[in-house]
């Protein structure tokens, strides 16, 4: 006999709705949404959409009823609970917008918990636009499957940052200093450091010595190498997110 057909297909529809979900609501999609799946996946009635909160978890769906530029769908029930994701923010110095973007949809693949851009000295793209980010977190949570977003702060300045800096959260930044003197190993910082913790990665250029000297100053500082390449900006932190999450994260 032929397999029976997986349900829902692994092609379904799958969207982030900024409205808490639960089993057996009917919940209306315009905007966006609804020219994404009426226009460009030419759904029908019947058909299945799974939806994702960011808050309680992933629904199954299925389409109830269609219009010209809406549609409803009656939430069948959860498939996932909302992920529990590790400990770990990303501070990092806005660089060109493209790659900027991309940055901010590795770190929600990679399941960063927060996202914050921070200005330096050297920071040259200071137009950081939060909502536009805010977009590419969704299209990669949407795209890998993702139940949970990074939060995302708006532009703060390194010296505010770490005036108001937590006293129990580790601040790993890469500094490619401590290589050319043979520390900072990151490894060894993972096996010494463990709690929350976050990732500070500098613009092009990296820090200044004033701002390398006050973030070694602040007592939660972990000064760490991302080994003997010189890395772009963006590289840098996708670097530090897989080492992190390897040693720290939720890497098996």
């Amino acid at each position: 006999m032929p397999a029976t057909p997986a349900y829902p297909p692994r092609s379904a529809p799958r969207l982030y709705v900024d409205t808490e979900l639960s089993e057996g609501a009917e919940i209306r999609l315009d905007g966006g949404h609804a020219h994404y799946l009426l226009k460009v996946m030419r759904i029908k009635e019947g058909q299945p959409v799974k939806l994702f909160d960011n808050r309680t978890g992933e629904y199954l769906a299925h389409v109830t009823m269609l219009g010209k530029r809406d549609l409803i769908l009656l939430i069948d029930g959860k498939t996932r609970e909302r992920e529990i994701v590790p400990d770990l923010w990303l501070l990092a110095a806005p660089i060109k917008k493209d790659r900027y973007n991309w940055v901010a949809e590795k770190a929600t693949e990679l399941g960063v918990a927060k996202m914050v851009p921070v200005q330096t000295e050297r920071t040259q793209n200071v137009q950081v636009k939060p909502d536009k980010i805010w977009v590419h977190m969704i299209e990669a949570a949407e795209q890998c499957e993702r139940t949970a977003l990074p939060a995302l702060d708006g532009l703060i300045k390194l010296d505010e940052m770490l005036q108001n800096w937590p006293t129990d959260r580790h601040l790993f930044f890469a500094d490619e200093r401590v290589h050319e003197s043979g520390e900072g190993s990151f490894r060894k910082a993972l096996v010494a450091h463990a709690g929350p913790a976050a990732l500070l990665i500098g613009p092009e250029g990296g820090f200044s010595d004033r701002e390398n000297e006050a973030i070694r100053a602040l007592p939660q500082s972990v000064p760490v190498s991302l080994g003997p390449r010189i890395l772009r900006a963006d590289t840098a932190a996708v670097a530090a997110i897989s080492l992190w999450m390897a040693g720290r994260g939720d890497w098996d």
